[in-house]
């Protein structure tokens, strides 16, 4: 008989055996991918001049009804891989120059996520790119393997994180995640071309109609992690899946909002980080993942 293995990898603790049936994150035990390919959109310490290595997983552990990626986020689209073809898909990310192996929500897999890196070995940074709803007993079993974590911060606001994230506990799991993160890798370190070595950048995303949701994000990482955590605030916030359905969601950030929210940050005192221009907010930035590129 094989043993049976109850997935609790993530704050939603489901604890169902993903080789028979599928908890929140809709996803089997085998890894499935969307895309593999070289991303030159994120923070300029990750994309550098020769591109991130994304790497997109299928499914999630959060139900965000302003989902970008929700085309592959339910968990039904992708490649099955095994643990080879994921070493085969980075390597040919390495072969085309990525400064860094960027794995786009893969905390659904971490415990394949570690069992791989482990034989792995990377020659260039493994960043950890995921929506901060993270259990702190997973993230311990990557520390060594990890070397940037680049967590959304969404909420404070636990109202806001269950109308659309379906996670009225998002502040607390992510709030003690954070600082984990943060214990195993510490501030941002960049090499002398600028491109990051390790460390932690944490991403918030300022929604409309939510300003002062983002304040409190901006004051709790300011009050509770070390001077030069790197924030990197996002205006690109583009209505998408079922926004339409939860007002304010179904409209873009105005001009005004985001400069409250920059206002907010420089009030704070962080002298470290980076802001988006609102051109950004464009659903041409949203990868195809329909081709599976670098999978095939």
């Amino acid at each position: 008989m094989r043993p049976v293995m109850l997935c609790n990898l993530c704050p939603r603790h489901c604890g169902v055996d993903r080789d028979v049936s599928q908890g929140y994150c809709m996803s089997p035990n085998i890894i499935k991918l969307a895309r593999a390919a070289l991303h030159f959109w994120e923070e300029p310490c990750i994309s550098g001049t020769k591109g991130s290595g994304t790497v997109f997983f299928c499914g999630c552990n959060l139900r965000c009804v302003y989902c970008q990626n929700s085309e592959i986020s339910g968990g039904g689209a992708g490649i099955p891989m095994s643990d080879e073809d994921v070493m085969r898909t980075f390597d040919r990310l390495i072969e085309k120059g990525a400064h860094n192996l960027n794995l786009v929500t893969p905390t659904h897999y971490a415990d394949s996520v570690a069992r791989i890196l482990e034989k792995y070995h990377s020659p260039v940074p493994i960043v950890y790119n995921c929506g901060g709803y993270e259990s702190v007993e997973t993230l311990k079993r990557l520390e060594g393997l990890v070397d940037i974590y680049l967590p959304d911060f969404k909420y404070a606001d636990s109202a806001l994180a269950a109308e659309y994230s379906h996670a009225p506990d998002y502040f607390e799991r992510a709030s003690e995640a954070i600082k984990e993160m943060n214990r195993q890798v510490g501030v941002l370190k960049l090499d002398s071309d600028g491109i990051a070595e390790r460390g932690l950048i944490i991403r918030h995303l300022v929604l409309p109609g939510a300003v002062s949701n983002t304040k409190k994000v901006l004051r709790w990482i300011k009050e509770n992690l070390p001077e030069g955590t790197v924030v990197s605030l996002m205006s690109q916030y583009t209505p998408y899946a079922k926004a339409a359905e939860h007002p304010p969601l179904d409209r873009r950030i105005s001009k005004y909002e985001y400069e409250i929210a920059l206002d907010a940050m420089i009030d704070l005192g962080f002298d470290n980080g980076y802001v988006q221009s609102r051109r950004s907010a464009q659903k041409d930035f949203i990868p195809d993942f329909q081709s599976h590129e670098g999978l095939l």
